[in-house]
């Protein structure tokens, strides 16, 4: 079994925190997203990983390395244009050869990582499985019909009248089959070939295709909304663990991080909430459901659900935003102010010094 990790994209959803950093960096409670799927992949027990890049792919293979880091061998491999997911396993098939194969979307966090599902496909041993999770607005995903036994019946992409609630997940479990597959499918309107393409091919060649329905959480984090949604589950799993220097003055509540080398005073720290490296924490409030990246500056200030990126200076309140790296927010317009701000950028909100 080996895995292919997508992680090609452009992030035109997360614009303008994507112009300078790949989706799939985007940190989540103060790690890349894109760590969070290597880790569940070798958790699972796959060590030969396959990562698809393309516009980014300096950047992603700086963070990621030869995958010594994670426990794994990693090989990349360059998507010179975005032609969709049933594009990238042709291009990796010298790669993949005539070995079984998890598709994985690197901009998806899965909590409970994809062991399940690849022991229900060793269980079964269909010619492929996709991962479902039930959601109460299919309409805005791809759906998978699915009969008695998990056997999926049929697919639908973004169907106004959905037939399911099964919204396809980020991750799928392939055999040798489905490189005949997008290679008998043609391009979408997009010019893309679409993965559900190719999983349709199989479903009406005979091909048999199971669901594996999760039950845990899972997100696509490629729009700003769903970001901070996931940075919330992830923090939710957080324990209480101080490392940094915290003086008398402060209050920690809850299930708050405090890494190493970090300096927290006359603060409040509201948990879940994560505070990173060597960051700085002055007579601010923070959390909950916040995470502050290393090296951070944050002083008088008030952040509430927001990620803010390693490096990055605050003065002023936040709730509900993304501050790219080495960023600078300052002023005070009465209220938090809700921003998405790209790395190196600055903001000065109404009201403050010049």
């Amino acid at each position: 079994m080996k895995a292919l990790v997508l992680a090609g994209g452009r992030g035109t959803r997360l614009r303008p925190f994507t112009h300078t950093v790949p989706k799939q960096l985007v940190p989540v409670a103060n790690k890349p997203v894109l760590f969070y799927g290597l880790e569940a992949i070798k958790a699972a027990g796959i060590t030969d990983v396959g990562i698809i890049v393309g516009d980014h792919g300096p950047a992603i293979q700086s963070a990621v390395g030869d995958g010594a880091a994670f426990g794994l061998n990693i090989a990349y491999i360059e998507q010179h244009a975005p032609l969709g997911l049933a594009h990238c396993v042709m291009i990796a098939q010298d790669f993949l050869g005539d070995a079984d194969f998890l598709l994985y979307l690197g901009d998806n966090v899965i909590i409970d990582g994809v062991g399940p599902l690849l022991d229900a496909f060793w269980r079964s041993r269909p010619d492929a499985m996709v991962m479902t999770g039930k959601v109460g607005n299919p309409s805005e995903y791809g759906v998978a019909e699915v009969g008695p036994g998990g056997v999926v019946t049929g697919l639908a992409e973004k169907p106004a009248t959905p037939r399911s609630d099964l919204a396809l997940v980020g991750a799928y479990v392939f055999t040798p089959v489905i490189h005949q597959a997008v290679r008998s499918i043609k391009p979408s309107w997009r010019n893309e070939r679409e993965i559900t393409d190719a999983i349709d091919w199989l479903l009406r060649s005979g091909w048999r295709v199971e669901s594996h329905l999760h039950g845990g959480y899972w997100k696509d984090t490629g729009k700003a909304e769903d970001l901070l949604e996931c940075n919330r589950a992830v923090l939710d799993t957080a324990e209480r663990s101080i490392k940094g220097q915290v003086d008398d003055t402060c209050v920690i509540h809850g299930p708050v991080i405090i890494e190493e080398g970090a300096q927290v005073s006359g603060s409040r720290i509201t948990g879940p909430a994560v505070i990173g490296v060597a960051a700085v924490v002055r007579d601010s409030q923070v959390g909950p459901y916040t995470s502050i990246g290393a090296d951070c500056d944050i002083a008088g200030a008030a952040i509430e659900n927001s990620v803010v990126c390693a490096g990055s200076t605050v003065r002023g309140s936040l709730r509900n935003s993304l501050i790219g790296r080495e960023a600078k927010v300052s002023g005070d317009i009465g209220r938090p102010a809700s921003l998405v701000l790209g790395d190196h950028s600055q903001a000065l909100l109404h009201g403050a010094a010049s």
